[in-house]
């Protein structure tokens, strides 16, 4: 197996970066990253431990559910989910984050990586409450790198085409897929604890 293992290989393979592309590389969010975000109901987190061990995470909402708190700043919800908390507990340890946001039905996408750490402050948490319900806490990203990406891998998929998307029958469901990777519970108890969780655990 042939392997890249130092920069000059790399960009020998590659070659250099355009200078389009490095331009539009920014440090702060200005009228375009703002209005994408405040569009976006979906975004993936990327972060790491000290040791390297990669994680990455989804996070979703209605559209608007990240608030831009100024020109460098992000508030992300930490919503309820399975209690492992991996993202949290990387960025206690490491701050290092990447974020990548999605609009359904446009191809680009927004890249945003900086520093991040956890707040349970009331102040920013009780505005982000969704019926009555304020998040235990949320991420404060302080954003360095900041650009769109361009649309190809969207393109390529052909990520947004509903006649492409699979219908549920032909997956099986959550509760199947735990029922059968961990044992212990029948399928049915299983669908009845994932169906639960999903009308009881949103917010």
């Amino acid at each position: 197996m042939d392997i890249i293992e130092d920069p000059e290989q790399l960009r020998e393979l590659y070659g250099a970066p355009s200078e389009r592309s490095l331009k539009k590389q920014l440090s702060h969010f200005d009228e375009h990253c703002r209005a994408f975000i405040a569009r976006s109901p979906f975004l993936v987190i990327a972060s790491s431990d000290p040791s390297g061990r990669c994680d990455a995470s989804p996070k979703g909402d209605a559209p608007g559910f990240v608030q831009v708190l100024n020109d460098e700043t992000l508030l992300i919800p930490d919503r309820l989910g399975n209690n492992r908390v991996d993202t949290i507990g990387n960025l206690l340890a490491w701050p290092g984050v990447g974020l990548i946001f999605f609009v359904p039905g446009i191809n680009e996408t927004l890249r945003v990586n900086g520093r991040a750490r956890v707040t349970t402050d009331p102040a920013l948490l009780e505005p982000l409450a969704v019926n009555g319900k304020a998040p235990r806490s949320a991420i404060v990203v302080s954003a360095e790198e900041i650009y769109f990406h361009c649309g190809k891998a969207l393109i390529r998929s052909d990520l947004w085409n509903s006649e492409k998307q699979l219908r549920r029958s032909e997956f099986p469901s959550l509760g199947r897929i735990l029922a059968d990777q961990i044992g212990g519970v029948s399928v049915e108890e299983s669908e009845r604890l994932t169906a639960e969780s999903y009308r009881t655990r949103l917010y």
